[in-house]
């Protein structure tokens, strides 16, 4: 049974890939490299042993997609294909709009052409916007994102689930992920951005290993213990497994389901930084700057209903994460 995963040359994608091999799955990947490495893909073979059919291509290219659903044939896809940098979305929102819509509704059409009737989706708590409080269940309101790229994966909900109700033996599953972070523990493959990075941990990562000067923490005053903000940071391998249960569920499943993949632990900005010290050894240096716009003060999951209905729970610690971290940073200090 084969797996189409667009996008999975990219962090959360290959840490999936390799995660769906692990548990007996073929997969196939597709991906035009604006934000990824063909090596990543590389690695994933050298780890699993297993050969990932890849083809380059642009996600919303429907005629080179339609190709490829005929050549693989796959029996679901796991869409992780989309631009995620936020601060760039608020700069470049018809960008952001263009691709990650795009992606998806040509994606769709090509699954109903096919045949193909599970859905899987890298969705985002950014959804759940400003309103909603914490911790965040599946029912939390969502809408009131913050920025174009909450809305785009708002959006896409909308789409998958709306072609679920019109088509009742297709099966969506919208994965809300809070923030992942970590590794590979061989330290072969992780988190690699291009450019100055947009997440905490490779910013640290990046610091640690001398590319970048200092850490810039966004805001100390807020309503949280130490004054910065809290996020529910999840180990990218707890994250790919939860795809792997998702898949499962997926293929026994017809209409549209949600879960959050979490740990249900809020982590402050200075806690992941000292975390990241002990893990390492490595003192980072940082600078207190000014809130950004759209940034909220605390937010993390409510994942009991993963862990009810797909038998799933995120288990590696901060500590762990901080340490896969620090073992790709430094083995590969200028990414692949």
């Amino acid at each position: 049974m084969t797996i189409l995963l667009p996008g999975a040359a990219g962090y959360i994608g290959s840490h999936t890939a390799i995660a769906l091999v692990q548990a007996g799955y073929d997969v196939a990947i597709v991906d035009d490299f604006s934000n990824a490495s063909p090596e990543a893909v590389r690695r994933c073979e050298e780890l699993t042993g297993k050969k990932m059919p890849l083809y380059e291509a642009d996600v919303a290219d429907k005629a080179a997609m339609e190709k490829i659903f005929d050549e693989v044939k796959p029996a679901a896809v796991i869409h992780f294909a989309g631009f995620k940098a936020v601060g760039e979305s608020v700069a470049k929102p018809l960008k952001y709009y263009r691709n990650n819509l795009d992606t998806t509704l040509t994606l769709l059409e090509c699954m109903a052409e096919a045949g193909c009737k599970a859905f899987i989706f890298s969705s985002s708590a950014t959804v759940y916007g400003a309103r909603a409080a914490v911790p965040y269940t599946e029912e939390s309101e969502t809408g009131g994102c913050t920025n174009p790229y909450g809305w785009t994966k708002f959006m896409i909900e909308q789409i998958a689930a709306g072609a679920a109700k019109a088509d009742p033996d297709m099966s969506v599953v919208l994965l809300r992920y809070f923030n992942p972070v970590g590794a590979h523990p061989s330290g072969r493959i992780g988190e690699n951005p291009s450019g100055i990075p947009n997440n905490l941990m490779p910013y640290i990562t990046q610091v640690a290993v001398g590319r970048l000067p200092q850490l810039s923490v966004f805001g100390d005053d807020y309503p949280t213990p130490d004054g910065t903000g809290v996020r529910d940071y999840i180990h990218v391998m707890d994250l790919a497994e939860g795809h792997v249960k998702a898949l499962e569920y997926a293929l026994g499943h017809k209409g549209t389901e949600v879960f959050n993949l979490g740990t249900g632990h809020g982590v402050s900005v200075l806690e992941l930084v000292h975390a990241f010290e002990r893990a390492s050894g490595v003192k980072i240096p940082y600078r207190i700057a000014p809130r950004r716009a759209g940034d909220l003060a605390e937010v993390y999951a409510d994942p009991s209903k993963a862990e009810r209905v797909l038998g799933w729970k995120a288990t590696r610690t901060v500590e762990e994460m901080c340490a896969d971290s620090w073992r790709w940073q430094s083995n590969n200090p200028n990414g692949y």
